[in-house]
């Protein structure tokens, strides 16, 4: 394998809940200390509290794992055309810093939309060839895989079954894999059967029908996580429930506490995934090795009313005032400033020098 390729990890719900924050805990002891976390907003990116959906994962992290030193920083990755755009290089060097990368719940299509072919999806499929940790949930769930499931449009909008073209993370390793969580969801109750992903068994096998036959379903039960390991070529399934893998019309179930290899899954040529990704995002990741990580360059002294807008921005995100903390950016950049939420702390910046290294 030419990359050290991280682990992926897929919860089927739950990753706030206190068997998720073991899962972390887990994670995060086999990572360098301080971890540095990254969190996208970009699946909720189209809510107005968006930074309060990806806050509350921060915060779980940060209470539920005091025992833990970690850096985390949420990624404003909204949508493009806005000034939190994933296409923003400045938001893709938060990422490219980081050793655990999550994106959790929102909407599959919109994620998609948003992220394929951005400079911020690019920097976290790098991140992953190169060792970092990817750990999704919900909608993230099912927008990496080959085909995704528009769960919102047909549970509660009524649109005609059908799939969508997903971002594919693993597709250039040689496989159409479809992955679905809340497998085993019951809170339909008696009256109206939402396992599935809320599609409910019948429904769900006449989507499985219009999928490509060699297409693979990966279904991962609630308060379950299956963690992919492709330096051991295995993978484990942890929590309450288990997977259900279904391929060539064969389905075959693996409990919580089992372990079975990726060949069940097929052979994966990870060498293809790494040749896919940018060659400029690997020499601006080892360049951010070298670069300091807070304040501004020497030659670049900040106002002291400049200083007491970041404070104050500071400020508003402890106390989680998101929109306050929104403004306060947007205020900065109109003073020609941009401003960069990296695990260390922000990195302020001069309009002009950001744009340089946009350009690198």
């Amino acid at each position: 394998m030419p990359d050290a390729f991280g682990r992926l990890v897929l919860f089927g719900s739950g990753e706030t809940s206190a068997s998720g924050r073991k899962v972390f805990d887990r994670l995060f002891r086999q990572l360098p200390a301080p971890v540095r976390v990254a969190i996208l907003e970009t699946p909720a990116g189209f809510q107005p509290n968006s930074a309060a959906v990806a806050g509350r994962i921060a915060d779980s992290l940060r209470q539920g794992l005091q025992n833990v030193a970690m850096d985390v920083a949420v990624v404003p990755a909204r949508k493009r055309g806005t000034p939190f755009s994933p296409d923003d290089s400045g938001l893709a060097d938060v990422v490219l810093a980081a050793d655990c990368i999550f994106l959790g719940p929102g909407s599959p299509t919109y994620a998609v939309r948003q992220l394929r072919a951005s400079v911020v999806w690019d920097a976290v499929r790098l991140r992953f060839a190169e060792g970092a940790t990817l750990v999704l949930s919900s909608a993230a769930v099912l927008a990496i895989g080959a085909y995704t499931l528009p769960v919102y449009e047909i549970y509660k909008v009524g649109a005609d079954l059908g799939w969508e073209a997903g971002l594919d993370v693993l597709g250039p390793t040689g496989h159409r894999l479809v992955f679905v969580p809340h497998w085993n969801n019951r809170e339909g109750g008696v009256d109206l059967d939402t396992s599935r992903c809320f599609m409910g068994e019948d429904r769900f096998a006449r989507l499985r029908a219009l999928l490509p036959s060699t297409a693979t379903v990966v279904g991962i039960d609630e308060h379950t996580t299956l963690i992919v390991e492709p330096a051991m070529a295995s993978a484990q399934v942890v929590g309450q429930g288990g997977v259900t893998i279904e391929q060539a019309g064969q389905a075959v179930r693996y409990e919580h506490g089992s372990a079975f290899a990726l060949g069940h899954l097929g052979e994966f040529d990870w060498t293809a995934l790494a040749q896919d990704l940018p060659p400029e995002l690997r020499d601006r990741a080892r360049d951010l090795k070298n670069a300091p990580q807070s304040g501004t360059p020497a030659d670049e002294p900040i106002p002291s009313d400049v200083q007491a807008l970041v404070e104050r921005r500071e400020e508003a995100r402890r106390r989680r005032e998101w929109a306050t903390a929104d403004a306060l950016r947007a205020e900065l950049a109109d003073r020609g400033y941009h401003l960069q939420d990296t695990p260390a702390g922000p990195l302020l910046q001069p309009a002009a020098v950001s744009g340089a290294e946009s350009s690198h």
